[in-house]
C-alpha cells in the first residue's frame, strides 16, 4: 500500500509543471500587450505634452493647460453632433424672415459651413456692407458668438477679373470681404478678435463652374465655417511664441527679443515722414497713384 501512494503522490509532482508554464505563457501574453499600446502612443500629444514641458521648464506657462482647461469645462468644444444643431437653428432662422436663399449650410470634415451669397451682403465689385447684410449676420452672430470653437470666416469671388485702384486683383476683393464680416461681428457682437479670422481665396475656391450666370452667382460668396474641436485645437494661440523652437516665450525671453529690436541701429530702419492720422507719406492731389475714396 506505501508503494502505490508514493507513486501517485510523483505523478502528481510531474504535473505541476503546468502550473509555471501556464504563468509564463499569462505573463508573456499580458508584456507583449503593453509592448502593443506602448507602441500605439499618440505622437502628436507625445510632442505637445514634451513641448509644454519644455515651456515650464524655461518659465513659460504650460501651453496644453490651457488647451485642456476648454475640455475639463461642462460645456466643452462643440462636436459635429452640436454643429448640427447649430445647422438646424440657423436653417429655421432664416425661413422665419423669408431669407433662405441667401445662406447655404453643409456639415463637412471642417465642421459647420454657413455660404452666404454676395447678393445677401455686398454690391457686385463692392467690400461695403449693404444694409440688408446686418440682418444676415446678426442672426448667424446670435448661434455663434456665444461658442468657444474658432470661426473662420472665408471670401470667394468667380472668376471674372477686376482691376481697380483699391482691388487690383480678386484676392483683395475677397479678402476686404471677408475682413469687413469679421470686423463687424467682432465689434457688434463682441466675438473675441483671437477667436474669428480672414481669410481671402479669390476665384481659387469654387462650388460650380463658372460656365454660367447662376454658377457664378454661387461662387460668389462669403463662408463662415465653425471649425470642429480638433482644428479650433490647431489654431495658433494669442501668446507669444518662439518661432525657431516653435516654444512659448516667457517673459523676460519676450522683453530681451524687443530690446534687441529697438537697440537696431537707426540707419538699418528706414523712417517715414510721420502725417497726422497717417503712417504713410500723403500723395498730391494730382498725383496719378492716388487711391480715391472708397
Amino acid at each position: 500500500m506505501p508503494r502505490r501512494r508514493r507513486k501517485a503522490d510523483d505523478h502528481e509532482h510531474l504535473e505541476r509543471w503546468l502550473l509555471t508554464y501556464a504563468d509564463l505563457i499569462t505573463l508573456l501574453l499580458a508584456f507583449f500587450v503593453v509592448m502593443y499600446s506602448m507602441s500605439q502612443i499618440d505622437a502628436k500629444k507625445f510632442g505637445k505634452m514634451a513641448q509644454a514641458l519644455n515651456g515650464v521648464l524655461k518659465g513659460g506657462e504650460s501651453i496644453v493647460r490651457h488647451q485642456n482647461e476648454a475640455l475639463n469645462k461642462g460645456h466643452g468644444l462643440l462636436d459635429i453632433g452640436n454643429l448640427r444643431m447649430i445647422q438646424q437653428k440657423i436653417e429655421e432662422r432664416f425661413k422665419q424672415i423669408d431669407r433662405q436663399n441667401d445662406i447655404k449650410t453643409e456639415i463637412t470634415e471642417r465642421g459647420l459651413v454657413v455660404h452666404i451669397m454676395e447678393s445677401a451682403l455686398f454690391k457686385d465689385a463692392s467690400a461695403s456692407l449693404e444694409p440688408r447684410a446686418l440682418e444676415v449676420l446678426d442672426l448667424i452672430a446670435e448661434r455663434t458668438r456665444d461658442i468657444p470653437n474658432h470661426i473662420r470666416v472665408e471670401g470667394h469671388t468667380d472668376d471674372r477679373p477686376i482691376n481697380t485702384v483699391r482691388f487690383p486683383s480678386n484676392w483683395e476683393l475677397s479678402s476686404a470681404r471677408a475682413t469687413e464680416v469679421v470686423r463687424y461681428l467682432s465689434q457688434n457682437h463682441n466675438i473675441p478678435p483671437d477667436r474669428i479670422s480672414a481669410l481671402g481665396y479669390g476665384e481659387y475656391r469654387p462650388v460650380r463652374p463658372n460656365n454660367s450666370i447662376e454658377n457664378r452667382a454661387q461662387n460668389r460668396r462669403v463662408d463662415v465655417v465653425i471649425l470642429t474641436m480638433e482644428l479650433t485645437l490647431k489654431e495658433p494661440s494669442s501668446k507669444m511664441y518662439d518661432f525657431e523652437g516653435n516654444n512659448q516665450l516667457s517673459g523676460q525671453t519676450a522683453l530681451d527679443s524687443m530690446m534687441q529690436t529697438l537697440e537696431r541701429p537707426a540707419d538699418s530702419v528706414q523712417q517715414l515722414p510721420a502725417q497726422p492720422g497717417n503712417d504713410f507719406p500723403a500723395l498730391p492731389p494730382g498725383d496719378p497713384h492716388a487711391a480715391t475714396p472708397f
